[in-house]
C-alpha cells in the first residue's frame, strides 16, 4: 500500500473544505469546525486515491478561472448545442439517427485532464465515452455517438469533442 503525501491530504482537504462550504452555506464557528473535523478525516482516508500527480496543481488561480470559463462558457455551450440537437433528433417526424462507435484521437497526457474530457464527452448528450485506451504512446476514446456523420478520426473527433480538448489541455497540461 502506497503512503499518503502530506501534500495531498491537504489539497484533497481544501477541496473537500470548499464543498463543505457551498453545501452548508454556513460560516458558524460550529458549522467550521465540525466540517473541517469532517474534511480532515475524508481527506486522510482519500488523497492516496484522489490525487494521483502535483498536489497543488489545480490551486493555480490562472487554472482557476480558466477551468471555471471552461465549465461555465465552453462546456455549457457545448451542453445547449448537443441538447438542441438531440432534441431535434428527439422531435422530429423522420428520426434521423446512425448510432457508431468511433475511435477519437486525443493529445491529452495527464490522467485528469483525459478524465475531464471523457465525462465532458459523456455528460453532452447523444454521446458516451466507453473507453481510454493508449495504444503506441498515443490516447483514444471509444464513444458511442447517436449520429455518426464521419468516418475520419480526425474529422470526428473534432465534431464530438469540439473546443473542450483545448479548454481542458489550457487548464491541465
Amino acid at each position: 500500500m502506497s503512503k499518503t503525501r502530506p501534500s495531498a491530504v491537504i489539497a484533497t482537504f481544501i477541496l473537500c473544505f470548499g464543498f463543505w462550504l457551498l453545501v452548508t452555506l454556513s460560516l458558524s464557528p460550529r458549522d467550521l469546525v465540525l466540517g473541517a473535523v469532517v474534511c480532515l478525516g475524508a481527506a486522510l482516508f482519500s488523497a492516496r486515491f484522489f490525487i494521483h500527480e502535483e498536489s497543488y496543481h489545480m490551486y493555480n488561480p490562472a487554472r482557476i478561472f480558466r477551468f471555471l470559463y471552461y465549465f461555465l462558457i465552453v462546456f455549457m455551450g457545448e451542453l445547449v448545442k448537443a441538447n438542441w440537437d438531440v432534441a431535434k433528433r428527439a422531435l422530429s417526424i423522420r428520426v434521423k439517427v446512425n448510432p457508431g462507435i468511433v475511435k477519437v484521437p486525443s493529445e491529452l497526457r495527464r490522467e485528469y485532464a483525459q478524465a475531464l474530457l471523457a465525462n465532458s464527452i459523456t455528460l453532452t448528450p447523444g454521446t458516451i465515452t466507453m473507453d481510454i485506451v493508449e495504444e503506441d504512446e498515443k490516447v483514444f476514446y471509444y464513444v458511442h455517438w447517436i449520429d455518426v456523420s464521419e468516418t475520419d478520426r480526425e474529422k470526428a473527433g473534432e465534431a464530438i469533442k469540439g473546443r473542450m480538448e483545448k479548454w481542458i489541455r489550457r487548464i491541465w497540461e
